[in-house]
């Protein structure tokens, strides 16, 4: 009895794969048909490079990519003198993407993006390698845009970025270009300064929650990078990994604005535009540390008064006060004090009362500086906690100063 392929196959219908054309193959394209770039020729041999120039009035998002702060402070929290000395064209901001996170002699960065000021610009060059094997024509290419630079700045550079870079120059014995560099690593300076208000302090969280500058649908998750790079090398199709480019391209325009803020920020706390009370007191405790005890009581004055979450308002208060007493220098404090009463904080008038009763011994005036106090404390626009804090305290004051003039 005939089978059922049998007859299919009398009534002219094929059956089975065999005949049928073989599916047609994805087109693939390369890395400079995807990028414009160019071939750059090394000792090594050729390496892939891409350009973009930014103007150096460009904000990123509310965040100006250059400035002419000086970098004194900065260069004081570094712990490095060399940072205050060096123009920003000395500066080279790097960022790397990598086949891994776990470091050592298997993981390698398939992608190195330096950006530096020159000629009233910033020029942003990526440096990529198709294969592992052009790695030390990528590592060459670098050397020489790096030339010009007498410092580094990265994100986690010190703990990721940098170690590898050596490591990979190390093993293609090529000598490593950034060995005497300065590094500013900004992941630890982010953390002091807003560690106790948000919850994250990655730099894509940092730009668009100091910055509020939004990336664009061209961006990809940093932790799809790998694989995406590793799809490349089994298929050589480089479109995906236009993505790529963009994210290390905006990692470096964000790390470059970060340090400018942050550089500003701290070359005069007084003028920066901050909207958080937890952002004064946490730019006061570095100015603490820093031994700038002065700006750091400024600073926590400002902070205090616009207002904290009730945990940190306590610890606040009770480092402002601490810091009074280290200050030392009476006329200094007590000139400050006036400077910041005159200009409506409620901490001013209290220290101010104090100083009239127990060292000029004036309780008249001691009085008068407590009940201005008192007056500034029962404002609305304070918050609730902070409104019944100063109102208790100094509503015990006047009592007992009342007190000791001998008035009802």
């Amino acid at each position: 009895m005939a089978s059922l392929a049998d007859k299919l196959k009398s009534l002219g219908v094929k059956v089975g794969t065999a005949d049928l054309p073989a599916p047609a193959k994805k087109p693939t394209l390369p890395i400079d048909d995807v990028l414009e770039g160019r071939w750059l020729e090394t000792r090594r041999g050729r390496a892939f490079v891409t350009e973009r120039i930014y103007p150096l009035e460009y904000h990123h998002g509310l965040a100006a990519l250059f400035s002419a702060a000086p970098l004194h402070n900065l260069a004081h929290w570094a712990g490095d003198s060399r940072i205050h000395d060096l123009p920003i064209g000395k500066f080279a901001f790097l960022d790397t993407e990598t086949s891994g996170l776990s470091g050592g002699t298997g993981t390698y960065a398939f992608l190195v993006g330096i950006g530096r000021f020159e000629s009233e610009q910033f020029r942003l060059q990526q440096f990529f390698m198709r294969d592992p094997a052009e790695e030390p024509a990528m590592l060459e290419a670098i050397i020489d845009f790096l030339a010009p630079c007498e410092a580094m700045v990265t994100f986690n550079g010190k703990a990721f970025d940098a170690p590898l870079l050596r490591t990979r120059y190390a093993l293609h014995n090529i000598p490593i270009p950034f060995k005497d560099y300065v590094h500013v690593d900004l992941l630890p300076l982010a953390r002091r300064l807003w560690r106790d208000r948000l919850p994250s302090r990655a730099l894509k969280y940092l730009e668009e929650h100091i910055m509020l500058a939004p990336r664009s649908i061209e961006e990809v998750p940093g932790f799809e990078i790998p694989w995406i790079y590793f799809d490349f090398l089994r298929s050589g199709d480089a479109a995906p990994l236009k993505g790529v480019f963009y994210h290390n391209a905006m990692d470096i325009v964000a790390m470059t604005a970060l340090f400018d803020y942050c550089a500003a920020m701290l070359a005069d706390p007084h003028a920066a535009d901050l909207e958080h009370g937890l952002d004064v007191v946490a730019l006061a405790r570095l100015f603490e540390d820093l031994g700038k005890l002065d700006d750091a009581a400024r600073l926590y004055e400002r902070g205090l008064e616009m207002g904290l979450p009730e945990t940190s308002f306590g610890e606040a208060l009770r480092r402002y006060s601490a810091l009074q007493r280290r200050r030392g220098d009476l006329d200094a404090a007590v000139e400050l004090w006036e400077r910041a009463a005159g200009e409506g904080h409620i901490y001013a008038h209290v220290e101010l009362s104090k100083h009239f009763e127990h060292r000029k011994r004036d309780i008249e005036e001691a009085l008068r500086w407590a009940r201005s106090a008192l007056e500034l404390a029962q404002a609305p626009s304070l918050p609730e906690y902070v409104r019944k804090h100063w109102q208790e305290e100094v509503s015990h004051r006047i009592e007992r100063l009342e007190k000791k003039i001998g008035r009802p």
